[in-house]
Parts: C-alpha cells; sequence; structure tokens
C-alpha cells in the first residue's frame, strides 16, 4: 500500500494500481525487441560508422547511433524485416558507396590471422591479371587501414549474389557455372596459386543484371528490405560471371616448387580424406581438386541431407567427379586435365540435354514442381524460337 498526506496533516493509505497487464500481442513484441537487438559482433562495425561514412560508406541503420527496435503495436512486424537482419557472417557487412549509391561488401580482415589473404587478393587484381577474362577471383575496390588497430583492414569488394540464392533453370546453366569455376581454379593454379577453400559458401555471382531491383545480403531469395520474394531473370537470359571468394587460408609458392607440402588446414569443406589423419603434410593442389569435386557432388548432383538438393540431369558428371575426389591425393587429376575432361563431356551432351530442367532430387514440393516445371517449358520453347544458345554464353574464350 502507498500513504498520501491531506491538506489536514493526516496520513492516508491508499490502493496501489497493479500494472496493467500485458496483451499476448505486446509480450510478443517484447521478445521480437529483444530478439532484434544488436549482437556482439555487430558492435564492431557499430562502432566504425562515423569513420566509414568520412571514408565513403554508409552501414544500414541497424549500426546507426540511436537506432533501437521499433515495432508498432498494432500489427506484427515481419521478422525480415531489414532493419530487424543481423549480419550473416560478423566479418562482413553490406554497406552503400555514398558517391554513387551503389551497395558494396565491407570485409574485416585480422592479418594475424590471415597474412596472406590481402597479399593474394592485391596479386589477382594487378591490372594485368585483372583484365583477363579467365580471371574469375573476386574484384577488390579498395583497402581501409581501420584507425587505431594496424591489425585490422577493411576490404571493400563489390555486393555479389549468394551462388545458391537462384535456382538453376537448364542443364546448360549448370555447365556454364562449372566452366567459370574450373577456369577460374585453373587460373589460380597456373599462377602458383592454392585456394584452399573452395566450397558453395566461397564462390559468388555478379547478380546485378539478373536482379534488376537488387537482392537481400542475408536472405537472397528476399528483396532488399526483406518483406517480399525477389524477381529475378534466369541464368539464361542473362548470364552472370562467377568469382572465387576467400582467400583467407590461400598460399602462393614460387613456381619452381612443383610439390609443395604443407600441413593440413581446416575449411569449411571437413571432409578431406587426406586430412583425417591430420599428421601428414599434403599438397594443397590436389586438395583443391577433392573441394571443387565435392562440392560438385553435394550441390550439383547428390545433395546433402540438410544442406542441398542436388539436381535430376546431372549423373554424366559422376565419373569426372568421382576421379577428383579419390582417397589418395597423387591418383586425383590435375585442374588442366579436369578441364579438358570436361570439355569433352560437354561436347557429348545434346542440345535437348543442355534445355532440359535440372529438377532438385530433394525435397520438391508438387504443388510448387508444377508451376516451376510449365515456366521452364514455356521459356525453352521461347529460347528455341530465338535460336538461344543452350549455354548462356558469357564463359570466357578457350
Amino acid at each position: 500500500m502507498a500513504s498520501t498526506q491531506t491538506h489536514t496533516g493526516e496520513t492516508q493509505a491508499t490502493p496501489e494500481i497493479a500494472p496493467k497487464p500485458q496483451s499476448a500481442l505486446e509480450r510478443l513484441n517484447a521478445i521480437l525487441r529483444r530478439g532484434a537487438a544488436l549482437t556482439v559482433p555487430e558492435f564492431f562495425w557499430r562502432d566504425l560508422v562515423p569513420w566509414l561514412e568520412t571514408k565513403g560508406y554508409k552501414l544500414r541503420p541497424r549500426y546507426q547511433a540511436g537506432w533501437e527496435p521499433v515495432i508498432p503495436m498494432s500489427r506484427l512486424v515481419a521478422p525480415l524485416h531489414e532493419d530487424y537482419l543481423p549480419m550473416a557472417r560478423a566479418a562482413i557487412a553490406d554497406a552503400i558507396r555514398i558517391k554513387d549509391g551503389k551497395r558494396v561488401l565491407l570485409k574485416r580482415v585480422r592479418k594475424s590471422d590471415y597474412p596472406h589473404e590481402l597479399e593474394i587478393t592485391r596479386y589477382f587484381n594487378m591490372e594485368t591479371l585483372a583484365s583477363d577474362p579467365h580471371n574469375h577471383c573476386v574484384r577488390l575496390e579498395e583497402t581501409l587501414d581501420v584507425p587505431d588497430d594496424s591489425n585490422i583492414t577493411i576490404a571493400v569488394f563489390p555486393f555479389l549474389q549468394q551462388l545458391v540464392g537462384l535456382r538453376f533453370d537448364t542443364v546448360g546453366e549448370i555447365i556454364d557455372f562449372l566452366q567459370q569455376i574450373f577456369t577460374g581454379l585453373q587460373f589460380m593454379h597456373q599462377h602458383h596459386v592454392a585456394h584452399r577453400d573452395i566450397n558453395a559458401d566461397n564462390i559468388m555471382m555478379d547478380g546485378d543484371e539478373m536482379f534488376p531491383k537488387g537482392w537481400n545480403h542475408n536472405f537472397p531469395e528476399l528483396t532488399p528490405d526483406g518483406k517480399k520474394r525477389v524477381k529475378a531473370f534466369t541464368r539464361t537470359q542473362k548470364p552472370p560471371k562467377y568469382y572465387l571468394i576467400d582467400f583467407g587460408l590461400s598460399r602462393q609458392y614460387d613456381a619452381s616448387e612443383t610439390n609443395p607440402l604443407e600441413a593440413p588446414i581446416m575449411g569449411g569443406d571437413r571432409t578431406v580424406p587426406e586430412f583425417k589423419t591430420g599428421k601428414e603434410l599434403v599438397n594443397p593442389f590436389h586438395t583443391d581438386i577433392y573441394y571443387i569435386g565435392n562440392m560438385i557432388r553435394e550441390y550439383i548432383i547428390e545433395g546433402t541431407e540438410i544442406e542441398f538438393k542436388g539436381h535430376f540431369e546431372t549423373d554424366f558428371l559422376k565419373p569426372l567427379v568421382a576421379d577428383m575426389v579419390q582417397d589418395d591425393p597423387v591418383k586425383r587429376p590435375t585442374i588442366d586435365e579436369v578441364v579438358t575432361r570436361f570439355q569433352e563431356i560437354c561436347k557429348e551432351q545434346t542440345s535437348w540435354k543442355l534445355r532440359s530442367r535440372p529438377a532438385p532430387r530433394r525435397r520438391e514440393n508438387i504443388f510448387k514442381a508444377i508451376p516451376h516445371q510449365l515456366g521452364h517449358w514455356t521459356r525453352r520453347i521461347g529460347y528455341i524460337a530465338r535460336r538461344i544458345h543452350p549455354i548462356p554464353s558469357r564463359s570466357p574464350p578457350k
């Protein structure tokens, strides 16, 4: 009970007013607010906002001073609303380049953890190499040295689309993807650089033409604001260029080192046979072949239990992939041999096969499959009528 004093000086007890009970909607919105708060890794980017703006880059409103998740009580706000999305990777932030409004990706590079990353990234961005059509290493816009921390550099990259952000519409599109990635890895190996961490997460594509209204960095199937499903062209309609990214584990060797040996180092793919003991020194170029072969096996052909669905119509790739993922690293083909064999395999595929739809092997809802199939056939007939080549045409020259 609370007490008040009357005008005569007497003390009189007054009943306490009970707080108004929260409605279910209010309680749910309170939970959403707590869930939308900045995570600890995001504090790094929030604290850099003023400095980044002096360098010409602006982060999303979520990281601006004074931002708080505000949820109207009158309705539920979609959890995927742009302001509420944390970063998919703590080291990477999406931003706007102030001078032209272009979206870019900012990557925090700790030089003590990845001493060769910037060196190799800059190497493949030298003018003489950057202009080579066989170079599929990610473009570097610029680097920014973080003030008061000589260990951290911010690398600025184009705003690229995730590889898995758009399904393949034809087998020919898969052929084009593999042709570009094989060519890109061949280019790296020709310059004595082993990637050492090839997986589906470390391959991206230039999606500007395919996604004319943009896409969401965290959820590439959604619009930039996270509210709707994105509308996109197919890879045949707007052929993308694919890029190898993330050279944190990469190493460059002297041309005289014909059989460089390194201690095993774990990347995103932890199934490498020669890493099982963790004791033997291995040739990282042999491991690159396993990495790319296993990526094709899991992402393109067979699928995985949780992450990837795989594709029908891709069994013609199995013999090559089987050789690439052999347990004995020495028995695997070199990237030059892979490229030669792949070209022969492609020549054997008919135009009809190349225009076929590579339907998912796993978890395709029949009610979604029917409209996908109808849409595919409509496009297919149009491609044939307009004599559009069944393999997209942006691949580098042979």
